[in-house]
């Protein structure tokens, strides 16, 4: 039940004390809050990020394509802390309109290329060194179909169970209820997809893995929220045998790590700017 009933008026208004944790950067309105240049450094690719499971996509898709030897995938990784509202700032916002993290730059052509939203860096990144993306059918399809699952269904995993379980400022017995069901679910679809498939997509690691893994992988790994076993996640045999297989791969590892500020300080890698800054 319920700490309280709430009766909604009849218009909305904003109250930035009734935020919570995040109530010094949400806020109803976008645009930039104040005049910060983004900082540029010597590789064409830019990328501004903070290493939460959205942003740890792109930094392992990087890292897994420096390992296959293309070096035209070498990257500048710079922070953006956005519990300090570092995507207000008008130079992420430039490239960004929605501050969020991540943002990428590909700074190699005769003008520069904004890309955000991690599925789309994904693609992007995949598309521009043809890797990690099937290019016949149906193994492309499916690879989309699970990327855009995982964007559609994340939300209801941070935005959702994650606030609500380990965020919201007094806890609620409904709202709780309602993401973990719907958590459960989303990690018994990947169960059952992984229990005859060795990845998402099939038999070959794509960037459907390396956008799922942070958020579910690191669930049943009990990284996120401290709900492993809340969530009952040994459970879900087949994901935490995917997860633990992925996690094998180095290029995982280094990924992870980057524009990392929590945890525990030996995985941070506050910025990326060459391969020795992991020595």
């Amino acid at each position: 039940m319920a700490n309280s009933t709430y009766i909604p008026p009849k218009v909305w208004e904003w109250n930035q004390s009734s935020g919570g944790k995040f109530s010094n950067i949400n806020r109803p309105v976008s645009g930039a809050t104040h005049e910060k240049t983004l900082p540029i450094g010597k590789h064409p690719l830019q990328l501004y990020s903070l290493g939460t499971p959205n942003g740890q996509k792109v930094t392992i898709l990087l890292e897994e394509l420096l390992e296959l030897g293309i070096k035209e995938a070498e990257y500048d990784a710079w922070l953006i802390n956005i519990g300090d509202g570092d995507q207000f700032g008008s130079g992420f916002v430039d490239i960004n309109p929605n501050s969020k993290i991540p943002a990428l730059v590909d700074r190699s052509g005769s003008e520069p290329i904004r890309i955000f939203e991690s599925g789309s860096i994904l693609t992007y990144l995949a598309e521009k060194f043809s890797a990690f993306l099937p290019t016949s059918q149906p193994e492309r399809a499916e690879t989309f179909s699970w990327l855009f699952w995982q964007m559609g269904s994340a939300p209801f995993v941070g935005g959702g169970f994650g606030h609500f379980y380990a965020y919201a400022a007094e806890k609620y017995e409904y709202p709780i209820n309602r993401y973990a069901m719907e958590t459960k679910r989303q990690l018994d679809v990947l169960n059952q997809r992984l229990a005859n498939n060795q990845y998402i997509a099939g038999e070959k690691y794509t960037i459907a893995d390396i956008a799922i893994w942070p958020w579910y992988g690191g669930l049943v790994k009990g990284w996120q929220y401290g709900a492993a076993e809340f969530l009952s996640v040994h459970e879900y045999e087949h994901v935490i045998r995917w997860a633990d297989e992925i996690y094998a791969r180095p290029a995982v590892k280094r990924g992870r790590r980057v524009n990392r500020i929590q945890g525990d300080p030996a995985e941070q890698l506050r910025e990326r700017h060459d391969e020795s800054d992991f020595l």
